[in-house]
């Protein structure tokens, strides 16, 4: 993990979700209809904290963790920044495969948009997930985020250079086989791994999870090229709001999924 750990120590994630605005915009749309309208909710993998300090703002109590401890400390900086420190609950320095600092059936809710895309061996994603079921509250909702392995296909196919060793058709290939990847270029995206969209839900469901849907984060706004999206923003704010809610309703289209770089499961602990 110290190679993903040194990326994140470096790369401006706050700043990402800023330049993909759709990305953040679809998946809290999704979270805030499924949300309880009150209560303690987790965001486990939060890196600097953007979703978590939209959910303070709007009224819950927040548990934040993170395994770089750099994110949860600027999460900490940000928070005080906001005047939100008396929403938080906790900042936790953490593994999202060993929770241990936190307590059984603690949360009303919980999110994990994060650790899935770093956590190489199954037995890896499965601990997550489990742990990600031990905390929450039965009946509780969570939102688990996942990476598509045939998008990182398009993506190798389109970029090659960009995304090195994915530059030779051998690569690529044993890349589709294990859904892992291992950046050649040294403070690049690295100690991935990509999942084919039928492995999500067996994932979350063997290990207690009742889904309630599968949704494309960015969907088809990943195909966008800047100057399009300029278009559709100099036609005016309302004519650009109409075109999120397009891209809302396309979301749920499960003939999309594959095209979307990040997917939000949604589901519901069982028990």
């Amino acid at each position: 993990m110290n190679r993903v750990v040194q990326y994140y120590e470096s790369f401006d994630e706050w700043g990402r979700l800023d330049r993909e605005p759709i990305e953040f915009l679809i998946n809290w749309h999704f979270i805030q209809e499924h949300l309880p309208k009150q209560g303690l909710i987790l965001d486990n993998g939060a890196g600097p904290g953007k979703y978590a300090m939209k959910l303070a703002q709007a009224g819950y109590n927040v548990t934040l963790t993170d395994i770089t401890a750099k994110l949860v400390e600027a999460a900490k900086e940000k928070a005080k920044e906001l005047g939100l420190e008396d929403r938080f609950e906790g900042f936790h320095t953490a593994n999202a495969v060993a929770l241990s600092e936190l307590k059984d059936n603690s949360f009303d809710a919980s999110l994990m948009l994060g650790p899935l895309y770093h956590l190489q061996e199954e037995e890896d994603r499965i601990r997550a997930v489990k742990e990600l079921y031990r905390v929450t509250k039965p009946g509780g909702m969570v939102f688990v985020a996942f990476m598509s392995r045939v998008r990182h296909l398009m993506t190798s196919l389109t970029t090659p250079q960009h995304w090195r060793p994915n530059d030779t058709a051998d690569n690529i290939a044993h890349f589709m086989k294990t859904g892992r990847f291992d950046h050649q270029d040294e403070r690049r995206f690295t100690g991935a791994y990509y999942f084919q969209i039928e492995d999500i839900q067996p994932l979350m469901e063997v290990n207690g999870f009742e889904t309630v849907k599968l949704i494309g984060s960015s969907n088809i706004a990943s195909l966008l090229q800047p100057d399009q999206w300029s278009y559709w923003r100099s036609r005016g704010e309302d004519e650009f709001a109409k075109i999120v809610e397009l891209l809302k309703q396309t979301a749920e289209n499960p003939y999309v999924l594959g095209i979307s770089p990040h997917l939000l499961y949604i589901g519901r602990k069982q028990g």
